[in-house]
Parts: structure tokens; sequence; C-alpha cells
């Protein structure tokens, strides 16, 4: 450690003196300019006074040196065999320890965002379509919206699948609309004003392309579920779903 200067002192008024209008207030200065004593008696100078401070002059040094030690000793910590500084460890886990509290503290209202159970049932429709027969509708609920599943014969397969998508408004080819080309899964909703088109049950009018029609504004859809008449600009859509096992599928 390197070696602290000598303090001085402030000589006026090292010794006590009566002055008019109270008595003196001596001072011991360090070199830095620090204060490190400051004392009130009333006495006059005297070798006495003298010796008394001198004494405290010598005590207050060395308090100051086992001060400056103490602080150095401190100033670094061992963690995990290495030295770090003892204010960077006091920052840092102060720090992380209040990120936590705050993450703590916002996880109730977190979790009150994510959806309920009885909501996430609502989410997903099972439906099983095993007594489906060839050429047959039915009509399901997926949150809310009639969706038409139809296992379609091997003419309206042809039929979808022999038109030239290039002529259509809404290009799409039929088997990237199917997973297995004998079950149409469509959400049952016009594009054009989202009415529900009829050709679900049997002698419903079914358009003029085999498949679906609007009566609200005459629109027409293909066996694919395509438009391909009247004011719809889309196609029907398909919604999310995956075959389960040969005769169900979860629509969601």
């Amino acid at each position: 450690m390197q070696a602290l200067p000598r303090l001085s002192v402030e000589r006026w008024p090292l010794f006590p003196v009566r002055r008019q209008g109270g008595p003196g207030r001596p001072l011991v200065v360090g070199s830095r300019g620090e204060v490190v004593y400051r004392g009130c008696w009333d006495a006059t100078a005297s070798p006495v006074a003298d010796w008394r401070w001198g004494n405290r002059i010598r005590n207050a040094e060395g308090n100051r040196e086992r001060t400056i030690r103490m602080a150095e000793a401190e100033e670094t910590m061992t963690i995990m065999g290495k030295e770090i500084p003892r204010r960077d460890f006091l920052i840092y886990g102060s720090a992380g320890m209040g990120a936590l509290g705050a993450a703590l503290a916002a996880w109730p209202f977190v979790d009150s965002m994510n959806p309920a159970a009885d909501t996430l049932a609502l989410a997903t429709t099972e439906v099983n379509i095993g007594s489906v027969q060839e050429g047959q509708s039915i009509t399901v609920t997926w949150q809310g919206k009639p969706v038409f599943v139809r296992h379609r014969t091997a003419k309206e397969i042809e039929m979808a699948r022999g038109v030239d998508v290039g002529t259509l408004r809404d290009p799409q080819a039929d088997d990237v609309r199917v997973q297995k080309e004998q079950w149409l899964i469509l959400v049952g909703i016009c594009t054009h004003l989202g009415c529900i088109p009829l050709g679900q049950k049997s002698g419903e009018p079914r358009g003029e392309f085999g498949g679906w029609f609007c009566p609200c504004h005459g629109s027409h859809y293909d066996t694919a579920g395509r438009a391909r008449k009247g004011p719809a600009p889309r196609n029907l859509a398909v919604p999310p779903y995956k075959f389960v096992d040969d005769t169900t599928i979860l629509i969601g």
C-alpha cells in the first residue's frame, strides 16, 4: 500500500484561545484538505494543551490509516477462484434481485392472459367421419363458424382437377386444398358478404359447377370450393385440420 502523507495542521487556532464572542474551534486537516478532527474547548495556550493536541493529531492520523487499509482490503472479493471488485458484485447482485422481483410481480398478470382451458377446448373440433358416405356432406361448428365436410365422389374429384387453374380468379389447384382427395373440408361462409352457401343437403341448388351456390348474391363454387362465378372474390377458406385416424378429423 502506498505510504500516506502526513497530516498537516491548520495553525489557527491550533491552540485554544479565548476570543471575543465565543470559544475557538481548532481544526485538524489532512494533506488533501479533509477535516480529520474538529474540536472546541475553552482554554489558553499552554504546553499541556499543545501536548493534548499532538496526541489528537497522532490518533486521528492512525485512525485514518487504519480506515484506508480496511477499505482497500474490502475493495475485492473472491468468488469461484476469481477476484472481482466488491462494488461490481453489489451492483450486479442488486440489479439481478430487482429484475427477479419485477418478474415475480408481473407473472400473475402474464399468466392471466393465457386462454382458459374451456376456451382452448372450443378452439378445436373433433369430427367423426366414419358414417359419412361417398357423395354426402355434413356441417359442423368450429369457433362459431359452419364447416362443410364433404365425401367427394370420383366424378367430383375429376371435375375439380380438370380445371385450368390459370383461368380462376383465385388460382388454387385442387391438390393443395385437400389432404386426402376424397375429403374436402371448407369454412362454409361466402367470401362475398358472409352468407352461408347452399349445397350441403340433398335437393339444394349446387350452382353451375356442382359445388355450392350462395343465394344472397349468386356466387358459384365448384367441387373444390373455388369461386367460379358471381361476386365472390376468393375461394371458400380451408380451415386448419388434421386426420387423427382414418375416421376422425381434428379441426383447429
